[in-house]
């Protein structure tokens, strides 16, 4: 008896989809969760650090763009290292993003749980995840529509702070401590951080084989995406550092809120922590969306168990990827910690696009063609080792894990390649 053929993933999404689905992941991340560890590093040199992030983060979207229009299937980098630059590299930029964005679902579950009840916040963020996890498994159309509605409630909360922060008559910038205190060092290690925040546009790639015209609707939302959560970061950073300065920003544990509390409307306090919960739940609804679809991929060239390629005959989603995602995050959720996870993550993540820029590199002549990876390559990787020394150090040891289990996959299976002769 034959097993019944694999219904496949369906192209549901349009363009204005894309771009939500990646808003959706940026937008809740960045604000909410790497402000206040970036300031911490950099000082007022944040705003430095956010240019930085930016610099590399452009960099990346195009040459992921360029990739994403040659080939649009599900798996992102995975499927573009692979074909560009070889079977190892595909793997690699597949296991970076999977543990990387892993992390990055826990640092959002926690994000939702430290706004919603701080002194609970584990136990809420594995609720998150549950919750999350049951809409993704209801097909890529509903978690778009909610993302979409996730999205506008954002960015109507990121106005008013703005608005409230950059009127406020305790706004301005001649502080004391408006210097660039961490120095060439501290920027680069707010960008690191601060990138984490950037990487969301890659949840556009990863859905390639949900995306109506992919060739042509991918680079468009990337580059839209990107565009409008550059802007709306560097119009948040100003009004909240206007008004806490970069000292008290480095310290708090919810800036947005503590923002509007010293702009003199401390009413609107609970709107913030209510729209960064919401925020952070849109970025783990596209973050789980992400690294199913890369699961996925891999598991259908059996890096991963095969029994995770499997599509949902009903809703068309990879649902057994989804559900053992949906439980790696719930455990990490209830066990890390949050500021740790961002740090992993953003080395992970880096790696990947480390190997997105590479892959780039090798589409075709042209100084722009070439110009554009090579910057992004090299921004990726002065970032990564810029992050603190225990993310770099747990990062580099995960991924060294993931070699070694490519290698004895590989070893193993010559043995059984030379035993069937």
């Amino acid at each position: 008896m034959t097993n019944p053929p694999d219904p496949g993933l369906r192209r549901t999404l349009g363009a204005s989809d894309a771009v939500v689905v990646g808003l959706g992941s940026m937008l809740g991340a960045g604000i909410f969760a790497a402000l206040a560890p970036a300031a911490r590093a950099a000082g007022s040199g944040l705003l430095l650090g956010l240019a930085a992030a930016a610099v590399v983060a452009y960099c990346n979207a195009d040459s992921s763009a360029r990739l994403a229009a040659l080939y649009p299937a599900s798996g992102g980098t995975y499927v573009y290292g692979r074909e560009r630059l070889g079977d190892f590299w595909g793997y690699l930029a597949g296991w970076a993003f999977v543990v990387g964005k892993t992390a990055s679902c826990a640092a959002m579950a926690l994000t939702v749980g430290a706004y919603v009840w701080p002194g609970q916040a584990h136990a809420v963020a594995v609720g998150a995840v549950v919750l999350v996890t049951a809409v993704d498994y209801g097909g890529v159309q509903k978690s778009a529509w909610v993302t979409r509605v996730i999205v506008g409630v954002v960015l109507a909360v990121l106005a008013s702070v703005v608005v409230v922060c950059l009127t406020s008559g305790e706004a301005g910038f001649g502080r004391p401590d408006t210097g660039v205190e961490g120095g060439a060092g501290g920027v680069l290690q707010a960008a690191g951080l601060l990138f984490f925040a950037f990487a969301g546009y890659a949840r556009i790639a990863t859905l390639a084989e949900e995306v109506r015209d992919p060739a042509r609707t991918i680079p468009r939302a990337v580059r839209v995406a990107l565009g409008v959560t550059l802007a709306v970061y560097a119009v948040v950073a100003v009004a909240v550092l206007s008004v806490l300065g970069a000292r008290e920003l480095g310290e708090s544990s919810a800036p947005l809120a503590d923002a509007v509390r010293a702009a003199g409307v401390p009413g609107l306090a609970p709107v913030v922590r209510a729209g960064a919960a919401v925020a952070a739940l849109g970025s783990l609804l596209a973050l789980l969306l992400g690294v199913s679809r890369t699961t996925l991929a891999m598991a259908r060239d059996r890096h991963l168990p095969g029994a995770l390629a499997a599509v949902h005959p009903r809703f068309r989603v990879p649902h057994r990827a989804e559900l053992a995602v949906g439980v790696v995050v719930a455990v990490l959720a209830a066990t890390v910690d949050v500021r740790g996870a961002i740090g992993f993550s953003s080395f992970g993540v880096l790696a990947y696009y480390a190997v997105a820029n590479a892959s780039a590199w090798t589409l075709g002549p042209g100084v722009v063609a070439r110009v554009v990876p090579v910057v992004g390559l090299a921004g990726c990787l002065v970032l990564a080792f810029s992050l603190p020394a225990v993310s770099v150090a747990v990062g580099a040891a995960v991924l060294g894990g993931g070699v070694a289990a490519y290698g004895v996959r590989k070893v193993w299976g010559r043995r059984k390649a030379r035993g069937g002769r």
